[in-house]
């Protein structure tokens, strides 16, 4: 048998052990995984010595604003900075225009993308309070799951009420697929936003008093107890909060099926920094206090956060009411818009504090890999390195440093609260499906993605 690409020579890491040798795709599937000896001659071959051969990360939690908002981000530059990234795959929120609300705008989305897309992508259905009809045949169009966002953000889709509740959970149940969260409760942080608009308190600084942990806190008690009343899969989307943590811990113990995910800059970023970064470091839910972030990392090494996403959500500098410098230049904090990018510079963070020793780089690869992919239930099609799966490949060299700069990214906007950051622990390649995607940072390939969905 000949292979069509061969990656020799490097070491190979999956969450359970790493080891020199390297692995063989033919057809898209990966058709050998071994010492370097035991590997097919090939078309193609990559030559990884000195560096490590992952599973293709995935970043289960991006905005490609594919249709309707294309003048921040679109499924070409979005996957484009995706795979310049070292992402393979990535599942895309419903909040566009129009929303992905039903089987007709799955699949029109699903199209869109597939003529644009680098990498490939799940599309989650929105839920909210007049479409539960629809429930059931998003699942069928292929939709990989469903979002509800119980807190105000970017579109201010109208989140089901407790009664409509009692109707969505069982048929988000019915169709087998997960259900995840936005989770902060509109009425508290309306109520502390006006309280601190009231009182003139309109700087940065006090963007994350205007939303306290417990509106996330809140929100996700409510959650858990409709999700486990009505045998829902529940995931939490960018956990930020210590008792966020601790309710989930909490859930699983009780050998509920809750999963959630928190993300580099809930990990990295502290509130405080607000006074510097400004509008850059503006997202919702926001950055917290230190406390907040020692939690996560104590959740995401335990096991209580069970994976890395991003929320890469781009803005345009003018919507974000800043420049490169995180100066204001509108009139207050709660006129500048939520969200910055992040799918390009997340897995350097992370390989960053891998080499810092924070965590290790077999555990990354279970939190930014194997736990999406089964969590997502496209597990091991996704983020697994095993003879039958998709070839999907993140190659990094733990060496390479570099320094984040806004001005080099791939996205069509690109305001970043890291720019500026120092980072060890580069993508160097990434493969999908055995296609070479990005090389030494930069796109290589054509829009091969395809559209994922779940395996029940």
């Amino acid at each position: 048998m000949k292979a069509d690409l061969v990656v020799r020579g490097g070491t190979v890491v999956t969450p359970e052990t790493s080891f020199k040798g390297g692995v063989a795709i033919k057809d898209g599937k990966i058709v050998a995984v071994g010492a370097d000896d035991t590997l097919p001659a090939a078309t193609e071959t990559i030559d990884a010595n000195g560096l490590h051969v992952l599973p293709g990360i995935i970043d289960a939690h991006v905005h490609f604003r594919d249709p309707g908002v294309t003048h921040k981000e679109d499924f070409g530059t979005g996957s484009t900075a995706a795979a310049c990234g070292g992402v393979t795959m990535v599942i895309d929120m419903p909040n566009v225009i129009p929303p992905t609300a039903s089987a007709k705008e799955v699949r029109e989305k699903q199209a869109i993308a597939e003529q644009k897309s680098l990498v490939d992508f799940g599309i989650l259905g929105v839920v909210h309070q007049t479409n539960v009809g629809d429930i059931l045949p998003m699942a069928g169009a292929g939709a990989i799951g469903y979002k509800i966002f119980f807190g105000e953000t970017i579109g201010n889709l109208p989140s089901p009420d407790d009664a409509m509740c009692q109707y969505v959970f069982p048929e988000i149940t019915r169709s087998g697929l997960v259900m995840s969260v936005h989770a902060e409760s509109r009425a508290l942080q309306s109520y502390w936003t006006e309280k601190l608009k009231s009182e003139g308190k309109n700087d940065p600084i006090y963007w994350e008093q205007s939303r306290p942990s417990i509106c996330e806190a809140e929100t996700i008690n409510d959650l858990i107890f409709f999700s486990e009343t009505y045998g829902t899969k529940l995931h939490i989307v960018h956990t930020s909060s210590k008792e966020g943590v601790e309710l989930v811990a909490r859930a699983k113990a009780r050998g509920q099926r809750v999963t959630a995910e928190t993300g580099p800059h809930y990990l990295l970023q502290v509130a405080e920094n607000m006074a510097k970064l400004g509008p850059l470091l503006k997202m919702n839910p926001p950055v917290r206090s230190k406390d907040h972030a020692d939690a996560l990392w104590a959740g995401l090494l335990n096991g209580s956060i069970d994976m890395i996403a991003t929320d890469h959500s781009p803005h345009t500098f003018e919507e974000k009411g800043t420049d490169r410098s995180g100066k204001l230049l509108k009139p207050t904090i709660y006129d500048c818009v939520s969200g910055f990018v992040g799918v390009e510079t997340a897995v350097p963070l992370m390989l960053t504090e891998v080499n810092k020793g924070r965590l290790t780089l077999n555990y990354y690869v279970k939190v930014a890999s194997e736990n999406p992919a089964k969590v997502w239930q496209v597990y091991p099609r996704k983020g697994a390195l095993k003879v039958g799966s998709d070839g999907d490949l993140t190659i990094v060299d733990m060496n390479k440093s570099s320094v984040i700069d806004c001005t080099k990214l791939h996205a069509k906007n690109n305001p970043t609260p890291f720019d500026g950051w120092e980072v060890k622990g580069m993508p160097v390649y990434t493969v999908v499906r055995g296609h070479i995607q990005m090389k030494d940072g930069e796109p290589v390939g054509n829009p091969i993605g395809r559209m994922v969905s779940a395996s029940l």
